[in-house]
């Protein structure tokens, strides 16, 4: 949902900020007021194009800003896959300033190229204006919104496709990489088999690196550990063993006296007894432990090649082995090529036969489903005083299979009679064009993921009863989006949940528009206005709070 709009330098706005809430928010004012500065404002924020002169001639810079709210789950998931900086608290700003001849765009603070913030403001808002940021002109979105309109039937199937798909492009690339001269076959051989051979040659015992690095240690360390032993042995059978052997005879001889003295005469003996074994184990461990130069190159030698063969194959030797397996398993399959060839040939067509059935069934669905949403698409259209028109859907096959099938498929129209139908992006007239979008957009609203819609030009040449039903219409599709709308008609105003005034005023000798959130009485007031003109009479009043009290009926019922 779009919070708010910043806008600083453009035009004749000075600076304002609009904060806009959910559902339908309208947009009016006198003619000339600034109500297409808003929207270039907001066409430029989403990457659009400059119009000339724009920026305010007494400005260093001209700046617009969007803050939107992102709520669900999908678009915060898009938005994670796109690697948008710091979405805290789900808050998300576009912002686009204009410094002379160049811009700098800008998502959460952080500089992003033009293309990104184009990409980035399709996921977030749709502009039905001009030929611009308007989704549903973009051929590629149509297949999606016909999948989302018959996501019960189509989902399960499109879901067996992608796994079955998955299997036959691992194949197809494996029998791809199978494609080489003589020349390419006899070079990787001698890579595998010597590869093959150091990892074989070199016997590799799981966790062997670890015990050699600690025998290594040891033996590195050899001279010290029997110069240290040597000192100890000498030092315990030599003064400390004699002392304690005096100190024993000496309590020995009084202990006799006190029973006391005994205990400490049994502790004495044990710390000599330890003092015995402490030097017998320690001249055992030197009789048992040489520690000679031939056996430390040995090790040093061997935990030499590991670690040559942890740099090329694996940080473990668990990887150096497993990587060995699959030497081998490459070796055998380019000895035996045509072989293997054959049997991915054959998985290949079991595979391709199995993904030919689900895509031509997906096909069938999605044209039983197109055809039913194209049927309800000319029923809002006729709504519309489209009285003549045609809306298909037109299915291509792809050269090869997707995960998502193998159809290419697009929407078309005809508005007038004997008139060929050509894609949505032909139709020429903004005014027709938007009225067109709301209409496939009353049809789609449950299921278009696309959160803020934004209508301009959607009441040109119409009046009376169709303006009555493109209100309806818009009222119907802000149940479900925030919708922001700009209209010169008071059906359609008449259906606000919160109603803007634009209006432009002379401040210090400049001219410069102002936008304002109208309370109900003044909605009433503004309403009275775009029904009375100039002259708003009592009657011309009560015909707009009637006009307000029947919208809001319409919009319970």
């Amino acid at each position: 949902m779009l919070l708010n709009i910043h806008i600083k330098n453009m035009a004749l706005i000075d600076e304002i900020d609009i904060n806009f809430s959910d559902n339908l928010n309208i947009l009016t004012g006198e003619t000339g007021a600034g109500k297409s500065i808003l929207i270039d404002s907001v066409m430029l924020a989403l990457g659009g194009k400059t119009p000339k002169d724009f920026v305010r001639k007494d400005a260093e810079y001209g700046l617009v800003e969007l803050l939107f709210l992102v709520e669900q789950e999908e678009i915060k998931e898009q938005l994670a896959l796109m690697d948008i900086p710091d979405l805290d608290d789900g808050q998300l700003i576009l912002s686009r300033k204009i410094i002379g001849n160049r811009s700098v765009s800008k998502v959460n603070a952080e500089n992003v190229t033009l293309s990104r913030l184009r990409d980035i403001a399709c996921i977030m808002l749709d502009l039905h204006a001009q030929h611009e940021n308007q989704s549903l002109l973009v051929e590629n979105n149509h297949l999606k919104l016909l999948d989302r309109y018959g996501h019960e039937e189509i989902s399960p199937i499109k879901e067996q496709i992608k796994v079955i798909y998955n299997d036959y492009s691992l194949i197809k690339k494996e029998l791809l990489e199978q494609t080489m001269n003589e020349e390419e076959k006899k070079r990787k051989l001698d890579l595998l088999t010597f590869e093959k051979n150091e990892i074989e040659n070199a016997r590799l015992k799981a966790g062997e690196d670890e015990e050699i690095e600690v025998l290594y240690d040891k033996v590195l360390n050899g001279k010290n550990i029997a110069e240290s032993l040597n000192n100890v042995t000498c030092l315990l059978d030599g003064e400390v063993s004699a002392s304690v052997d005096r100190a024993i005879r000496e309590l020995t001889a009084v202990s006799v006296y006190d029973v006391e003295l005994s205990s400490m005469c049994d502790t004495l003996s044990t710390v000599s007894d330890l003092i015995s074994d402490t030097c017998r184990n320690a001249r055992d461990y030197l009789d048992g432990n040489t520690f000679s130069e031939e056996e430390f190159h040995t090790l040093e030698d061997r935990l030499n090649l590991i670690n040559h063969l942890k740099a090329k194959y694996g940080k473990t030797i668990d990887e150096i082995l497993r990587y060995g397996e699959k030497l081998e398993a490459e070796y055998d399959k380019l000895v035996n090529q045509e072989q293997y060839i054959d049997e991915l040939k054959s998985k290949l067509a079991k595979s391709e036969e199995k993904l030919k059935k689900l895509c031509d069934k997906l096909t069938g669905i999605r044209k039983d489903k197109a055809e039913l949403l194209s049927k309800s698409i000319i029923k809002a259209l006729n709504d519309l005083n489209f009285l003549d028109v045609r809306f298909d859907m037109i299915f291509e096959a792809l050269d090869d299979y997707t995960a998502d099938g193998k159809d290419r498929a697009y929407f078309i129209i005809s508005t007038n009679v004997g008139e060929e139908m050509k894609p949505l992006s032909s139709v020429a007239s903004g005014g027709e064009l938007s009225r067109i979008m709301l209409a496939i957009k009353s049809c789609l609203a449950d299921v278009d993921r696309i959160p803020t819609l934004v209508f301009d030009e959607i009441d040109v040449g119409i009046s009376g009863r169709t303006a009555q039903m493109v209100a309806e219409k818009i009222c119907t599709i802000s149940r479900k989006h925030q919708v922001i709308c700009i209209t010169h008609l008071p059906q359609i105003a008449a259906m606000a949940d919160h109603h803007y005034l634009i209006e432009k005023h002379v401040v210090d000798g400049k001219t410069v528009t102002d936008i304002e959130k109208l309370d109900n009485d003044r909605e009433i007031g503004e309403l009275a206005r775009l029904i009375g003109g100039a002259e708003i009479t009592e009657t011309v009043l009560l015909s707009a709070k009637e006009m307000k009290e029947l919208a809001g009926k319409a919009k319970v019922s």
